[in-house]
């Protein structure tokens, strides 16, 4: 099979072509989307969750993943939270959760991908100092006017084997907005049952890197199990964060115990 001078192959690059032209549709109709509902001018937050939804499986879709829920993801209010292996889990979750994602303010400011994250009714965070109370502060007012949020708890990305030790700052947003915490936990899983080293983000990688191999994987599905929510009341954050992480912990092993060949579970 002919190489190019980089070392690819002509499948190689005919396969990325196509899924970067995918990715262009989907961007494409996601911006004429927002634009026919006016979420430009003021995101209409109560009807934003299914167009949400449709575009982020499409967008995974584009890097040939499929989303599938092992279990039905019941769309209720809450605080949502993801074990977090790579850029793919946030199409990922937004394709079955009817969360707002979390983002720095500056995002706000980039061209296209800032246009359809305000859109998308993104909540924008401001830093400020760097306060982790201020960001739950900000999180838990959106959580009482009735929508969702949902983040990433370990605060970075893994291999996809385990649960990261939990950073429970935010959850205290829940506790204030006396509201449910609702976990979900996603593997990525090649179709012979072994979990993909193509898709998890973490390391020394790099975002071009991570592409790469992305965009070079076949046949990968992300599965997504939607755990028991927590109710925060009577508990301190402390205790939240503490009981998060076991459910988390023991819910990736029941997602791995149904979805990867006994040779493959980790």
């Amino acid at each position: 099979m002919s190489q190019s001078k980089s070392g690819f192959s002509l499948k190689q690059q005919l396969g990325r072509g196509k899924q970067i032209a995918g990715m262009t549709t989907t961007i494409a109709g996601g911006l004429r989307a927002a634009q026919r509902i006016g979420a430009f001018k003021q995101p209409p937050r109560e009807k934003l969750p299914r167009y949400i939804q449709a575009f982020c499986r499409k967008m995974a879709g584009s890097f040939g993943v499929q989303v599938v829920a092992v279990e039905r993801v019941e769309q209720h209010h809450g605080l949502w939270v993801s074990n977090h292996v790579s850029w793919m889990d946030i199409p990922v979750v937004g394709t079955l959760s009817p969360a707002f994602f979390l983002s720095k303010a500056e995002i706000g400011d980039w061209p296209i991908f800032g246009k359809l994250a305000h859109a998308a009714g993104t909540v924008f965070i401001e830093r400020g100092s760097g306060d982790a109370g201020t960001v739950a502060a900000q999180i838990a007012t959106f959580l009482t006017k009735g929508f969702s949020v949902i983040f990433f708890p370990e605060a970075t990305t893994t291999d996809g084997k385990k649960i990261k030790r939990i950073h429970g700052t935010l959850l205290q947003a829940a506790i204030d907005a006396d509201v449910p915490v609702r976990p979900l936990v996603i593997a990525y899983v090649n179709k012979d049952g072994t979990l993909s080293e193509a898709l998890p983000y973490y390391g020394k990688l790099t975002m071009k890197q991570s592409l790469k191999k992305v965009l070079d994987s076949k046949d990968v599905t992300a599965f997504v199990l939607p755990l028991e929510p927590i109710d925060p009341k009577g508990l301190s954050k402390s205790e939240l964060t503490d009981l998060l992480q076991a459910h988390m912990q023991e819910g990736l092993a029941e997602l791995h115990s149904r979805v990867l060949t006994k040779a493959a579970k980790v």
